[in-house]
């Protein structure tokens, strides 16, 4: 159950800094905590995206000149105990805002002083709330992961998602020809502006038969999953062989089938990802500064409303983020 509560600002410890929200973004995760995830304790705060000014600065970090109060920045969507450059995202102490601890959907929010990032000047506070943890994901997916190429054939599932949105992008950004997927006339158009080469109704037409026919049956590259049942199949016959199929999510269903002989006659590979760490962060926010590509946000609600938010998200109805101003 959702509720709006009103709470005490939180205290600021000596290494943390105080950040007076401004916008914060929905992403999939809010709607699964909501219903419950083993292990995770409730009631708790939703949020893994957010953006605001620097309110307060803990007495070791009023010390360091670099950071003031009034400074705009983002929260990263996570935290660990591991150095800056590092692989974060393999960490024991990996934690995601909005599941494993409070999040960034409140008027204050207290932050470590190492996981915050100067606001892209380029973006608007909806922006900036909107991209962290859908574009570090795809962005780590797509380079990190899979290391895109030119010239390459991908398939990205879901172009009106905030996760989709980001990968067609990206994908973009590195030269490749990206097919993607969508339900309505209204969100091809959204896909098509998007940069995508071609879009593909799910409700009217085959996927795997229509990527076959646009590859001239070779299959594409690379397969961005995050869909999960109701895709995976259609993602395993768009595969070329070597290809690989990249997934970060299950929003269908976790539970899927397939015949093991396929994979291993073509040469194919399935490779898990989520999240990302900040060195991914920060060579986005340089990426987002030299305007290549922009965070889409689809709909800016007041926090007042966030249950028809939920109610967006849950009915599949966004195209780009979903963001509530404080």
């Amino acid at each position: 159950m959702l509720q709006i509560d009103e709470i005490d600002v939180p205290r600021v410890k000596k290494n943390e800094i105080l950040v007076r929200i401004h916008s914060a973004a929905l992403n999939h995760l809010d709607l699964w905590v909501r219903k419950g995830i083993p292990g995770i304790s409730l009631p708790i705060i939703l949020g893994s995206d957010g953006a605001g000014i620097i309110e307060t600065l803990g007495s070791d970090i009023a010390k360091d000149q670099q950071m003031r109060t009034g400074d705009e920045v983002f929260l990263v969507p996570f935290r660990s105990s591991e150095p800056f450059g590092s692989a974060e995202e393999f960490s024991e102490s990996y934690k995601i805002l909005g599941e494993h601890l409070d999040g960034t959907q409140a008027e204050f929010v207290c932050v470590p002083v190492n996981f915050v990032m100067p606001k892209p000047r380029r973006l608007t506070w909806e922006q900036t709330s909107a991209f962290p943890l859908a574009y570090m994901t795809a962005y780590h997916m797509l380079t990190k992961k899979v290391h895109l190429k030119e010239g390459q054939y991908v398939l990205i599932w879901g172009a009106s998602s905030g996760i989709g949105s980001a990968a067609i992008q990206i994908a973009k950004l590195y030269g490749t020809t990206v097919i993607t997927t969508t339900s309505t006339e209204q969100k091809t158009k959204f896909a098509y502006n998007l940069g995508a080469d071609y879009v593909i109704n799910y409700n009217h037409d085959d996927v795997g038969k229509s990527v076959l026919n646009i590859t001239k049956s070779k299959g594409v590259d690379v397969v961005f999953e995050h869909v999960g049942e109701k895709s995976w199949s259609h993602s395993l016959r768009s595969l070329k062989k070597g290809g690989k199929i990249i997934v970060c999510g299950s929003t269908t269903g976790p539970r899927i089938q397939m015949d093991l002989r396929h994979l291993y006659i073509k040469h194919q590979q399935i490779i898990g990802s989520t999240m990302g760490n900040r060195q991914d962060l920060s060579e986005l926010s340089i990426i987002l500064e030299q305007g290549k590509i922009k965070p889409i946000v689809g709909e800016c609600l007041h926090f007042t409303e966030i249950k028809k938010a939920h109610e967006i998200l849950e009915q599949n109805q966004q195209m780009g983020k979903i963001v509530i101003n404080f």
